[in-house]
């Protein structure tokens, strides 16, 4: 019983002196590159890499959208936990919710990856494009890329 009662004090004392305990980490991802301020830009940060690039109703994934601006747009996303994750994002020119593709494969739209993963025959892998996010506060900068 007493080592579980010393583990507790150091989370007692910070409480006490009215000091919260650390919630997480500040994500700061900067997008390069639109070619408009068409639309929004969607962000999407996630752990999960079975539903990478995807966030809608996945558990523990950050996403977020802005208005676009031709240039530089910036995400930021507190509380982060420290973990492996993967930034997908996406310039939805035209706000309709979805990567829009001609011919049912060639992205429309434009698209950026952390780490700047390559898009091949679809989007990268996770295993591309994660990133560590340790307890400090981290800056990335992904490039828009447009195919047509």
């Amino acid at each position: 019983m007493r080592p579980a009662m010393l583990a507790v004090l150091p989370l007692a004392a910070l409480l006490v002196a009215g000091a919260a305990p650390p919630q997480g980490v500040t994500v700061t991802v900067t997008v390069t590159e639109l070619r408009s301020a068409k639309g929004i830009v969607r962000a999407c940060m996630t752990t999960n890499e079975a539903s990478f690039p995807k966030c809608r109703g996945v558990p523990g994934a950050y996403a977020a959208k802005a208005d676009a601006h031709e240039g530089t747009v910036t995400f930021t996303f507190t509380g982060v936990k420290p973990g492996r994750y993967a930034v997908a994002l996406l310039h939805d020119e035209n706000s309709n919710g979805k990567a829009d593709r001609a011919l049912g494969m060639m992205p429309k739209e434009g698209f950026g990856f952390s780490r700047d993963a390559k898009v091949r025959m679809g989007p990268p892998k996770f295993s591309d494009a994660a990133v560590d996010i340790a307890s400090v506060n981290r800056e990335l900068t992904i490039r828009m890329r447009y195919m047509l």
